[in-house]
C-alpha cells in the first residue's frame, strides 16, 4: 500500500454556527426574567438601544409580536369570571374621593382648657396639608425612612446571643453556628469541623449549640427532626419516657405503625392517639417564620382565552416581552462626526448588534406563539373539560405540525407557561406519556390516568383500594397499565400504600369512639 499526497477539491453543505445564531438560540431558551437581565445588559452595552417605554401600540411603535391566534373548538367550556374582567369602577366616585381636604378631618376638635396657674392653650388643630409636625424645612415627612423590614432568622438569633453570653470565644462560635442555621431552622454543619475550623475543643462547640438551640423558636438549630421535636416537647414539659420513644422511633410513625408504636410505648390506644395529636401540633420547621422569601408569582408568557364565537384566542403577554428599538437618529448623528477607523468599526458594530437583537426578539415571539398555538390545537379537550381530557402529546408530533426541528420546540417549551381559565401551567405539563388503552382503545395521557388514581383513592369510603384493585378498576375504565406503574404514579402523588392508608383511619376511628 503506498501512500502518496495529493490536492482535492470537495464541494459540501455544513451548518455554520457563527455567534449571533447562537446567541438567537440562546434567547429561545431564557425565562421572561433571564431575558430582561440579558436585554439589560445589551441596553448597557450598546448606545443604539432605547428602551420603550408605556405601551408600544399606543405609541405606534413595533412590539415585536404576532396579532393573536385564532382557531376554532369543537366544543368550548364556561369561560371563568377572570375572561370577562372586572369593571373599571366609577370615575365619579374616584374623582369625588381625590377632591375630599384633608385640612379639615379634625375640624371637630376643640383647644385643651388653660391649666391653672396660667400657660399657653395647647391646641389640637392640625397643620394645613403639607406642612410638617417638628419640621421647618416646610417638606413632607419621609415616609420610607419609617418603613421596617422583616427581620431574618439569623438577625433573631444573633440578638438572643448577644443577651446569653459575653464571652468573645463563645459569641464566636455561636455566630459560626448561627450562620449553619438554613431558612427551616436547622443545622447542618458537623460540630467536628466546626470546632476543627475555629480551633476550639469540641465540647465547647456542643456547649454552644445546647445554648443555641434554648434561642426562639423552639426547636431552632437541631441537627434532625427528632432532636427539633425532642426540644419543644421539652419546652412544654411533654418529655417524657414514652414520648421520647416515640420520638426516637418517627420511622414507625410514618408507616403508622400503630401496634408496633404501642409496644414500644407501653401506652393503650387512647394515649397513643394524644401523643400523636401533640407530635402534629409541633412545628417540624421552626425557622420559616423569619425572613422567608417572597413567593415569586408564575407569570404566563401566552394567554389562552375562550373567544364568544367557539374559538380559542392565544396572544402574547406583553409584560413578559423586552420592547427595545434602534434609535437610528443618534447613529445618524453620531456617525458623521466619527473619523477615527475605530470609531466607525464600533459604531457599525453596535448597529448590527442592535438590529439583530430586535430581530431576535421577534422571531422569538413569534415562534413562542407559534408553539403555543399547536399546544392549544392538541390539547383542545383539556381547556374545555379539564385534566380528564388531557392527550398523550410529545414535541415530536407538535415539531412536525408547525415544521420546525424538535430541538428547537424544546427550547421554546422551557421556562415558559401558558395561562388558562384552569391556572398558569408550565409548557412542558402538556407533554405527557401515553398509556395504552385497553382492548384496542384510543391512548391515555399520563397525567390525566395519574389524576384518575388521585380521584379513585380520595373516594375510598370503608373500602381501601389496593394497587391490584387500583388496576381493575382502570383496565374496567379502558386504560391498560401495569401495577408498578400505578404503584410509581401513587408515590409521585404522595399518596401512602393500602396497608398505611387503612391503618390511617383505623386510628381515627378509635380517636373518634374515644372522643
Amino acid at each position: 500500500m503506498s501512500l502518496l499526497q495529493r490536492l482535492e477539491m470537495r464541494q459540501g453543505q455544513a451548518l455554520v454556527m457563527t455567534p449571533q445564531l447562537l446567541q438567537a438560540i440562546k434567547l429561545l431558551q431564557l425565562s421572561h426574567l433571564d431575558l430582561a437581565a440579558y436585554v439589560d445588559a445589551e441596553l448597557e452595552r450598546n448606545p443604539l438601544l432605547e428602551r420603550i417605554e408605556g405601551d408600544p401600540v399606543g405609541e405606534g411603535t413595533d412590539r415585536g409580536e404576532a396579532e393573536p391566534e385564532r382557531f376554532e373548538a369543537t366544543e368550548r367550556g364556561e369561560a371563568d369570571s377572570w375572561l370577562n374582567g372586572d369593571t373599571a369602577p366609577d370615575q365619579a366616585s374616584m374623582e369625588g374621593a381625590l377632591d375630599t381636604r384633608l385640612d379639615n378631618v379634625f375640624a371637630d376638635e376643640t383647644p385643651m382648657p388653660r391649666e391653672q396657674g396660667g400657660g399657653d392653650t395647647l391646641s389640637l388643630t392640625p397643620a394645613p396639608y403639607g406642612s410638617t409636625g417638628g419640621s421647618f424645612d416646610g417638606e413632607l415627612p419621609d415616609f420610607e425612612a419609617s418603613l421596617t423590614a422583616e427581620i431574618s432568622l439569623r438577625e433573631h438569633l444573633v440578638a438572643q446571643l448577644d443577651l446569653a453570653t459575653r464571652d468573645p470565644q463563645d459569641r464566636l462560635i455561636g455566630g459560626f453556628l448561627i450562620d449553619a442555621v438554613d431558612e427551616a431552622g436547622y443545622c447542618r454543619e458537623s460540630l467536628d469541623l466546626v470546632a476543627d475550623r475555629l480551633g476550639a475543643s469540641l465540647d465547647q462547640v456542643a456547649r454552644m449549640l445546647k445554648l443555641v438551640q434554648t434561642f426562639d423558636p423552639p426547636g431552632v438549630a437541631a441537627r434532625d427532626l427528632a432532636e427539633c421535636l425532642a426540644i419543644q416537647l421539652r419546652e412544654q414539659d411533654r418529655f417524657d419516657p414514652a414520648m421520647q420513644a416515640l420520638v426516637s422511633r418517627l420511622d414507625l410513625v410514618a408507616k403508622r405503625d400503630f401496634p408496633a408504636l404501642r409496644r414500644l410505648c407501653g401506652v393503650d390506644d387512647e394515649d397513643l392517639v394524644e401523643m400523636l395529636a401533640e407530635i402534629r401540633r409541633l412545628d417540624p420547621k421552626p425557622g420559616r417564620a423569619f425572613g422567608t422569601s417572597a413567593v415569586e408569582v408564575l407569570v404566563p408568557d401566552v394567554f389562552v382565552r375562550a373567544a364568544p364565537d367557539g374559538s380559542w384566542l392565544i396572544e402574547l403577554n406583553s409584560e413578559a416581552l423586552p420592547r427595545v428599538l434602534v434609535n437610528q437618529t443618534y447613529y445618524a448623528r453620531v456617525s458623521k462626526g466619527a473619523v477615527a477607523d475605530g470609531d466607525k468599526t464600533f459604531l457599525s458594530e453596535c448597529l448590527q448588534n442592535a438590529n439583530w437583537l430586535t430581530r431576535s426578539l421577534e422571531q422569538r415571539a413569534r415562534t413562542i406563539l407559534k408553539v403555543a398555538t399547536e399546544i392549544v390545537r392538541q390539547q383542545d379537550g383539556f381547556f374545555v373539560h379539564g385534566v380528564t381530557h388531557l392527550r398523550p402529546l410529545n414535541l415530536k408530533t407538535v415539531a412536525e405540525a408547525i415544521g420546525m426541528h424538535e430541538s428547537t420546540v424544546s427550547r421554546v417549551t422551557s421556562n415558559k407557561s401558558i395561562g388558562t381559565s384552569r391556572g398558569t401551567l408550565e409548557m412542558k405539563y402538556f407533554f405527557t406519556a401515553a398509556i395504552p388503552g385497553a382492548a384496542g382503545a384510543a391512548a391515555h395521557s399520563s397525567e390525566a390516568v395519574r389524576y384518575r388514581i388521585k380521584q379513585l383513592v380520595d373516594a375510598e369510603a370503608n373500602d381501601v383500594l389496593s394497587d391490584d384493585a387500583l388496576v381493575q378498576r382502570l383496565h374496567d375504565e379502558g386504560i391498560e397499565i401495569a401495577r408498578r406503574t400505578v404503584a410509581k404514579y401513587r408515590e409521585s402523588l404522595r399518596i401512602p400504600s393500602s396497608i398505611e392508608r387503612r391503618r390511617e383511619r383505623s386510628a381515627q376511628a378509635g380517636a373518634q369512639l374515644s372522643a
